[in-house]
């Protein structure tokens, strides 16, 4: 998420666990079992609320990943069916940031010290959050960077996160900066209820999906082999035509096409749909387009 203060990134970020399903039996004793080595299990009470870690960005790498005396789980294990969030994403040290991209592929850290050998379960859901640059303020209209041309100071402050990072992060929005009439407006007619029903609607058919073709039943979209989504998120003629363009226009990596499908694959699961159209892939794409615009300018 990426705008100016005080636009609601980090209550948006705070919100999402309410819309997530609960933890299942498995991922309950997993998260127990990683809490427990940590520390972190007060009274050995249990709860199916997935777990939500917020890190500061001084953090180091021993503190997101995992390792110190003992190699005691990270922020990121902590988060392990749950949340990692980290706002002010640039402010973090880009090699703490670029040590997280070997579990958002694997879901796993493997912690290699001299007198340990651990591996940590670390399937997270990664939500971060950012200001367009120093100021906060470049994407306003009418709003002149005292740093220079807005344009530079904010390709400046994005590359301090690094290409291969961003391939990962699948959506990318900006969040305007909310107003005073904005704040008397009707609240919206959906609202945390009601957008869990349709996220618990859509994991029960990805359920059933992959249970079907013989994976297990925990498995998503997210987890399930790459042949695999090929296969259930192939789309209609007209989206195997768009695929097809924004492949070679967008420089699509073989990572990036996938994660494509994936998420266009969610899209249509949202909207009970079981064949994945041209609308889904359009806008799965137009996500991970608004990230492109910060590094043409650079």
């Amino acid at each position: 998420m990426n705008g100016p203060p005080g636009a609601g990134k980090s209550m948006l970020a705070a919100r999402l666990p309410s819309i997530l399903p609960p933890l299942g039996p498995r991922e309950l004793l997993e998260v127990s079992m990683i809490q427990s080595v940590a520390g972190a299990l007060k009274g050995g009470a249990l709860s199916n609320r997935r777990p939500f870690r917020q890190p500061h960005h001084s953090a180091s790498m021993a503190a997101l990943v995992g390792g110190g005396i003992g190699a005691r789980p990270g922020e990121a294990s902590l988060a392990h069916g749950g949340v990692l969030f980290l706002d002010e994403l640039p402010e973090f040290t880009p090699q703490v940031l670029d040590s997280l991209r070997q579990p958002m592929e694997t879901g796993e850290i493997m912690i290699a010290r001299a007198n340990h050998r651990v591996t940590y379960p670390a399937r997270f859901q990664l939500v971060a959050a950012m200001n367009p640059c120093r100021c906060g303020m470049a994407l306003e209209p009418g709003y002149a960077c005292r740093r220079g041309p807005n344009e530079r100071c904010a390709a400046q402050y994005g590359a301090r996160i690094s290409g291969p990072l961003l391939d990962r992060i699948d959506l990318r929005i900006e969040v305007a900066a909310v107003t005073a009439a904005d704040l008397i407006l009707p609240p919206p007619a959906e609202g945390s209820v009601e957008a869990a029903a349709r996220v618990a609607a859509a994991r029960a058919l990805q359920g059933a999906r992959y249970a079907a073709l013989g994976l297990p039943g925990a498995t998503t979209n997210a987890t399930c082999p790459a042949s695999v989504i090929e296969t259930v998120a192939a789309p209609d003629a007209e989206g195997t035509a768009l695929v097809r363009s924004a492949a070679e226009t967008m420089r699509l990596s073989a990572r990036g096409f996938h994660r494509t499908l994936r998420l266009a694959r969610t899209l249509a699961d949202l909207d009970g749909e079981a064949q994945v159209r041209r609308l889904h892939l359009a806008e799965a794409l137009s996500y991970r387009a608004r990230g492109e615009r910060p590094a043409a300018v650079a």
